[in-house]
């Protein structure tokens, strides 16, 4: 079956968290640690990892059971996210196929970049860790842009640096907001099914015109373009 949003492409941008990078390990160790310090066992990480891309949101939610609306919610995010900082290199790592993909993309003269609601304090330096990302056109995250996904202001952004129309653009996510973005955006959209996907989470309601179970997957949607 061809794809017409993936005639022409110019640009593969990517959400990062969930889609090219497990964080997981990472995110969920700066929560269990604010559990340790508080005297409460630690938790399996399959506790956490549906609710990785969520963010601080997701892993309080874990730890603690606690809401955005919790009084001490704005509290214990600041120290869930000096924990982050610390550690947030030591677990993370390229989903598997990840890397690969990425060269293929460079030899097919395609421009690459992540667009994510991470916000750029915990990104950049991030992204500078991780060889992968040296070979990025561009790299916006939640603070680039007044707005962060699902509003298309940051793919707009991240196509306006690598200098391509967004409609020879197309993005990849593991979270409804991406596929929201992307369509928002004008540009082709594609479901990562292999990302964290909160439990809840049915990709076939996102709207995204394709979606893919594996990173190398999305060779073939350009192929049959």
């Amino acid at each position: 079956m061809t794809f017409p949003p993936f005639r022409d492409v110019g640009v593969v941008l990517f959400d990062l968290d969930g889609t090219l990078i497990d964080s997981a390990p990472d995110l969920g160790a700066a929560a269990d640690r604010m559990r340790l310090q508080r005297g409460l066992p630690p938790l399996p990480m399959q506790h956490y990892r549906p609710m990785a891309g969520a963010g601080a949101r997701g892993m309080l939610s874990v730890a603690f059971g606690m809401t955005p609306e919790h009084a001490q919610f704005a509290e214990l995010k600041e120290e869930f996210f000096g924990n982050y900082e610390r550690c947030m290199t030591e677990r993370t790592y390229a989903f598997d196929g990840v890397p690969a993909l990425i060269e293929q993309l460079r030899r097919r003269g395609l421009r690459w970049g992540v667009v994510t609601n991470k916000s750029a304090r915990f990104t950049e330096p991030l992204t500078r860790a991780m060889p992968l990302f040296a070979s990025a056109a561009a790299i916006i995250s939640g603070d680039t842009t007044p707005h962060a996904k699902p509003h298309p202001a940051p793919l707009f952004e991240a196509a306006r640096r690598a200098g391509v129309a967004p409609g020879r653009c197309i993005y990849v996510g593991d979270d409804e907001r991406d596929i929201v973005a992307g369509r928002a955006a004008g540009m082709g959209t594609v479901a990562a099914t292999y990302g964290y996907l909160g439990t809840q989470a049915d990709t076939t309601a996102w709207g995204a015109h394709a979606a893919i179970d594996n990173p190398l997957a999305l060779l073939n949607l350009l192929d049959s373009a």
